[in-house]
């Protein structure tokens, strides 16, 4: 396993509708790193976003697409996605404000 530090775990958040509606229920989305464990995704959540406390993560490995161009075929590379849930008395994430 790749020696993973906690700034690199968080590659960039989510932005869907359902992602969106999840904001209600304190559930942040993001594509994390491939190796990250949710140890490790909990801690980063919580350094990386000042006064925020997790209560769990649920995380998705995406196998990469198929894609063609003509007559070559290749794969898209390989995603991991982390749901975050937030505790109640926990601050909300800044990022998602405004949107």
């Amino acid at each position: 396993m790749a020696d993973v530090k906690y700034y690199d775990v968080i590659l960039k958040p989510v932005i869907t509708e359902k992602s969106m509606n999840d904001m209600a229920e304190r559930k942040y989305t993001f594509y994390v790193h491939t190796e990250a464990t949710k140890v490790q995704i909990k801690e980063a959540v919580e350094k990386m976003f000042e006064g925020t406390k997790v209560a769990r993560v649920n995380t998705m490995n995406l196998e990469g697409k198929t894609k063609r161009r003509g007559r070559t075929v290749g794969k898209t590379s390989k995603k991991k996605k982390a749901i975050v849930q937030l505790t109640e008395d926990s601050k909300d994430i800044e990022i998602f404000q405004g949107l």
